[in-house]
């Protein structure tokens, strides 16, 4: 049986060589955050890359789009309490369409999704001028669901976001601005409510479709 050489002294890195590695590996860390990092995620770029690469634009749009939910929010909190917004009404699906859609769910369904009844809605959202509003899932950890919408005219600013139960710090999944329809699959990454932030920067009114189907048990207006 035949064992590895142990390394001679002569082999192994000097102290110098180590410490030359350090300063490399520090440096380098440093550049990602000052050029990539900053920018995209804070809107803070120093050395003008970051515009440049576009990445700048990005950490703008996640810091208006979060102090906006947050103006509302806190906003929401200091207006009287008002009677809940009954949820608008779900079209009767088509047996044939429903029937083939619960099969398809079956075969793909998670062990999160079996705890929780597959949901289907279409919710119908209008948007005064500068008015933003919030909708949200209630979903378990690891919970599934399929989403699209779309505006009839113009575009929005949009947040997709968690909030997980307990009041723990929201976890943003995506953001846009001027964006006229998205879809995707929303995965709660855990237990608590997930949905949009939506706000209309246009000059005329936006009605926006949602459309969701997974694993939650109800869907929402927070704000």
């Amino acid at each position: 049986m035949y064992n590895t050489d142990i390394p001679t002294r002569a082999e192994l890195p000097t102290t110098k060589q180590l410490l030359r590695s350090t300063v490399i590996a520090f440096v380098s860390a440093v550049a990602i955050l000052v050029t990539i990092v900053l920018p995209a995620e804070y809107a803070i770029d120093p050395t003008g890359i970051g515009r440049t690469l576009q990445l700048t634009d990005m950490g703008e749009i996640k810091a208006q789009l979060a102090q906006e939910a947050e103006a509302d929010r806190a906003r929401d909190r200091q207006a009287p309490a008002t009677p809940a917004e009954a949820p608008p009404a779900t079209p009767a699906p088509d047996k044939q369409s429903s029937l083939l859609g619960t099969i398809l769910a079956n075969l793909f369904v998670t062990p999160a999704q079996a705890q929780t009844a597959s949901r289907t809605d279409e919710t119908v959202i209008t948007l005064k001028p500068n008015e933003g509003v919030e909708y949200k899932l209630t979903m378990k950890a690891g919970a599934k669901v399929n989403f699209s919408w779309a505006t009839d005219n113009g575009a929005v600013n949009y947040d997709m976001h968690g909030t997980p139960a307990g009041g723990a710090k929201e976890k943003s999944y995506k953001q846009g601005r001027g964006a006229a329809s998205d879809e995707g699959v929303l995965t709660a990454e855990s237990d608590g409510v997930h949905g949009w932030f939506f706000r209309n920067r246009g000059r005329a009114d936006v009605t926006i479709k949602l459309k969701t189907n997974g694993a939650y048990t109800e869907i929402k207006r927070m704000i």
